[in-house]
């Protein structure tokens, strides 16, 4: 593993500073040409051997796509000389010439497709104004072109709804609908007219096809609205379930479902993986599901049934008013989970005694007894946001070996009542708009949580055109915000700025002469969504006096599985605290977005750390073999692939996550 030399290195921004985004692409090699995303959505073929740039398309992104999405990856198609890239900017879908790098004319309009498209099938209400963006690349099976979405997490969601499309002209061809309609099984499982005003049960995470039995799989997300489901009784399918669907009909096969109500945002964040492994003396075709709270599931490709025991337990079912948690979830048997479940006092950091103290402090205020406690304005403290798994995924070995990377933090999650929020007077509405849309992520300070940036002094970093055009177009995580009206984002900006209210309003081709802002932005009946009861007051990580992590360490691992036996073979921590390493501290491992492959060699790759190194792991022991240091973090999954018997290894180093943003992708040669 020494040999291992840097190849070649592309710069992704053509060297613009201003290109501040992550790059989390896992790229694409076809024909010895590598196909991969810049952090503007900027699409670009590249000699897989050397790095020079072949082509390079750069979409057109304004308000009107609706939200900026972050890119994983990219989706190739051929049929006879027809070659092309299928990936996502915003709200749309381009089909792009695979040799040319110019869209293709006789797909859906002038080369794009609207990803709104089909979603409003069947609701009375207007879905156009929502954020509806792909973060993942989606699927190809034969000519169809199968993606799910990324939407809202607000009362403002998106459904959603599954898509495919004609690869050649755009055309929809079906959809399943996520939260099913009249007719449709699963609708007993939700208020009759659920389907009407609840969005989310997205796919974002990606999903599989197996081509042999022309079926997808996919994992589907939490309802919205995120930890508050008092309009939403019931099992409400088809959120949180691991899917099979006919690809060429989009007609289910079968589902499974890990959460029950989910109150806790525990969407299943990866796409599954589809191996075969031999088991209790057999061969048998399985899709493998790692969840956000840490657990795995190995079905049956055909039937969805475990191959190990499941145990469904009691679990509290107290909650705030309107509140029906339901009173059973699931518990795997095996493999155990790979992250810590339930926040003890035990877990509380070591690192010092004031660490201990500072943080024990915080754990005294809040309920921690179990993972599925349901939200309160009390404030409880929980796993499973940020994972166990994150959307990176895992690889399999041949010998049935999981490679699963998982971040280990806990969390500090209050609500409030919306009604404690309504504005008293006009010049309350910013703070109100606010609390609505923006304290879930930002904090109700504005400090940000660690994931999410601080909007403190947001004055002296940008413009109020600039903030304007993030929450109209959306950014990195962040969707768009076009539910908002003019006069809102006028209120809101002026609240996070700290502009005196009676200021001008952004010099936009809108009117702000209603006598009564406050009725001008109430929403319309006629527009999809709903106001929930209780919203979030504060969601940021529990960390200690330093902001390092508030439990012990490890706070990142990477995991082996055998899968067979549902045993572990190995957990290591994944990344480092240098200057923690540095006083004598074991390495603690970091938080970790991105995933890992595996190589016949018998080498695991993986970046993802906040450390901006990448490494090679020894598949069997989980022995550091190898480790460089990137130019910025690498929050992506690498590809290998080999041109002319030489093999390549790949990875995006993007940064961002409050790091320094960077914008290379980086060849190694093995």
């Amino acid at each position: 593993m020494k040999n291992i030399k840097l190849a070649w290195t592309y710069n992704a921004t053509n060297k613009k500073t201003t290109d501040k985004g992550q790059i989390q692409c896992q790229p694409i090699v076809i024909n010895e040409v590598l196909y991969g995303t810049s952090p503007n959505l900027r699409l670009f073929a590249l000699n897989a051997a050397t790095g020079a740039e072949i082509w390079s398309f750069t979409p057109e992104i304004s308000n009107k796509t609706r939200g900026k999405n972050t890119n994983r990856g990219v989706v190739y198609w051929k049929k006879d000389n027809d070659e092309r890239i299928l990936y996502t900017v915003g709200s749309k879908l381009y089909a792009i010439n695979a040799n040319k790098g110019i869209p293709v004319p006789t797909f859906g309009t002038n080369g794009k497709v609207d990803l709104h498209e089909g979603v409003g099938q069947g609701i009375d209400k207007d879905i156009t104004s929502l954020s509806i963006t792909a973060t993942s690349p989606g699927v190809i099976y034969k000519d169809i072109f199968i993606i799910g979405s990324s939407v809202g997490e607000g009362g403002n969601a998106a459904p959603g709804t599954i898509r495919a499309f004609n690869v050649e002209s755009g055309e929809l061809l079906w959809t399943f609908h996520t939260i099913p309609h009249p007719g449709e099984k699963g609708y007993d499982t939700w208020p009759k007219k659920a389907y009407q005003e609840i969005g989310g049960v997205n796919n974002w995470a990606g999903m599989v096809v197996d081509y042999r039995r022309g079926a997808i799989y996919f994992g589907t997300g939490s309802p919205s609205s995120d930890f508050y489901g008092g309009n939403r009784s019931g099992r409400n399918l088809y959120a949180n379930c691991i899917l099979s669907l006919d690809a060429a009909t989009g007609k289910l096969n079968w589902h499974y479902q890990t959460i029950f109500h989910d109150l806790w945002d525990r969407d299943i964040s990866c796409q599954p993986n589809l191996s075969t492994i031999n088991f209790q003396g057999g061969q048998v075709d399985v899709v493998v599901q790692a969840t956000k709270d840490g657990l795995l599931y190995v079905l049956d490709r055909d039937t969805g049934k475990s191959l190990f025991p499941v145990e469904e337990k009691p679990v509290p079912i107290g909650g705030l008013k309107r509140e029906e948690p339901w009173p059973i979830q699931k518990f795997p048997i095996k493999p155990k989970p790979f992250s810590r479940q339930v926040v003890l006092e035990e877990d509380i950091t070591n690192l010092s005694e004031e660490s201990y103290n500072y943080v024990k402090t915080i754990f005294k205020e809040y309920s921690t007894d179990n993972k599925f406690t349901p939200p309160s304005e009390k404030g409880t403290l929980l796993f499973g946001y940020s994972g166990g798994a994150e959307w990176g995924g895992n690889a399999i070995d041949k010998e049935g070996i999981l490679y699963q990377n998982a971040n280990e933090e806990a969390w500090i999650l209050e609500m409030v009542n919306i009604d404690s929020l309504k504005p008293e007077s006009v010049n309350d509405l910013g703070n109100t708009i606010y609390a609505k849309n923006c304290m879930m992520c930002h904090g109700i300070s504005m400090k940000g949580s660690g994931l999410f940036p601080s909007l403190v002094d947001i004055a002296d970093r940008l413009t109020k055109t600039e903030i304007q055009k993030v929450i109209a177009s959306g950014s990195g995580r962040m969707p768009a915000f076009n539910h908002l009206s003019n006069e809102e984002v006028d209120q809101v900006i002026n609240y996070i700025m700290n502009i005196p209210k009676d200021s001008d309003p952004i010099e936009e081709e809108h009117s702000t002469s209603q006598k009564d802002p406050y009725k001008a932005v109430k929403k319309e009946e006629a527009v999809f969504g709903f106001e929930p009861r209780y919203i979030v007051k504060t969601w940021k990580k529990l960390v200690d006096e330093n902001n390092y992590p508030g439990i012990k360490p490890p706070w990142g691992t990477l995991n082996a599985i055998d899968l067979k036996s549902g045993e572990y073979v190995w957990k290591v921590p994944l990344g480092e605290y240098e200057e923690l390493s540095k006083k004598g501290i074991p390495i603690t491992g970091t938080d970790n977005y991105g995933g890992p492959i595996v190589t016949a060699g018998g080498v695991v790759f993986i970046a993802a750390t906040r450390d901006e190194k990448i490494r090679a792991f020894d598949k069997d022991t989980g022995e550091v073999l190898w480790e460089y240091k990137l130019p910025a973090a690498g929050f992506a999954t690498p590809i290998t692939y080999t041109v002319n018997n030489k093999q390549y290894l790949v990875i995006a180093a993007g940064g961002g996550r409050g790091l320094k943003y960077g914008g290379y992708y980086l060849a190694f040669s093995l």
